[in-house]
Order: C-alpha cells, then sequence, then structure tokens
C-alpha cells in the first residue's frame, strides 16, 4: 500500500493493499470481452459476466454510502437492494461498469481512509445479520476476490486468453 501513512488504524493495511490489487485486476479480468459474451451463460443459470462485474461496481458504491457519500452507479437499478441476476434483462455494457468503476474507486478508497477506529467497530443491522464496519469492509474485500476470479474463469470458459495480472 502506497499511503500506510494515512492509515488512523492499522487493521485496514492488508485490506487496502487488496483494495489497490483489485481495483487493477478488475480491469484486467474484463478486457476484451465482447458484451455479448458478457451476457452468455453458457447454457447454465450461473451469474454471467455482466452482471458479476455489475455487481462488484455496485458494491463499491454502496461502500461509499456507507462512508457518508450518497452516490449511486449508473446500472444502480439493475442491482438496488442486492437483486440476484435477471433472466432476459439486458445488463449496461462493460465499457459503462469501467466509467463508474474509475468514478468511485477514489472516493471510496479516501473516505474510508478517513474513517477512525471507533467507525470502524460500530455495529449495524444488516437485517439478517449484524456486523462491525470492518466487518463488513473484509467481507466486501472477500467478495471483490471472489468475484474477480469468477470472471476470470468465466474469460476461460467463454475463449479468451487467461487474465493478465501484469
Amino acid at each position: 500500500m502506497k499511503d500506510a501513512s494515512m492509515l488512523k488504524d492499522a487493521r485496514l493495511f492488508a485490506i487496502f493493499a487488496l483494495y489497490d490489487l483489485h481495483t487493477d485486476f478488475f480491469r484486467k479480468a474484463l478486457d476484451g470481452i465482447s458484451n455479448d459474451d458478457a451476457h452468455n451463460r453458457l447454457g447454465t443459470k450461473a451469474n454471467h459476466v455482466a452482471w458479476i462485474a455489475g455487481s462488484i461496481v455496485e458494491s463499491r458504491f454502496e461502500g461509499c454510502r456507507n462512508v457518508g457519500v450518497d452516490i449511486q452507479s449508473s446500472s444502480h437499478e439493475f442491482f438496488k437492494d442486492h437483486q440476484g441476476i435477471q433472466d432476459q434483462v439486458t445488463y449496461p455494457p462493460i465499457v459503462q461498469y469501467l466509467r463508474d468503476w474509475d468514478k468511485v474507486t477514489p472516493i471510496l478508497r479516501e473516505k474510508t481512509l478517513e474513517k477512525d477506529t471507533e467507525w470502524l467497530d460500530e455495529c449495524k443491522d444488516m437485517g439478517r445479520w449484524k456486523a462491525t464496519n470492518l466487518e463488513m469492509i473484509n467481507f466486501m474485500t472477500y467478495r471483490e476476490a471472489n468475484m474477480i476470479g469468477q470472471i476470470a474463469l468465466w474469460r476461460r470458459l467463454l475463449g479468451y486468453g487467461p487474465m493478465n495480472y501484469m
């Protein structure tokens, strides 16, 4: 992490190291995938690339709302309230997700870095479960890694080359 001195709580160090990796890996995972292929479920009920990518982007916008920045993705209506994939829906093009990603990423990073230990330890009722803000950040970081991995797998299943990590 390039700006570790900005951390108000050391527990965020590893999370932000992953956040920075995910920021780059998301773009690399989507690189070259056509919008038609992004909607291809290969005859399965699995979430396709277009839904996975949009869900990751929506999660970063949700993170912004959690740190006090009222901002929505351009595809919010497709993903609000944690909606699952919908059959017969054409999701936004990948370029739209990438624009939203570039918009939200620095805002979420900056505003989360401003949070102190007290905020990180604050517990929130998430409906089905309760979690501290730190636990939510940890979960969202795990989820991003998982979903970027799914896109990387879809690349291969759809006939694209492997994700380039460099």
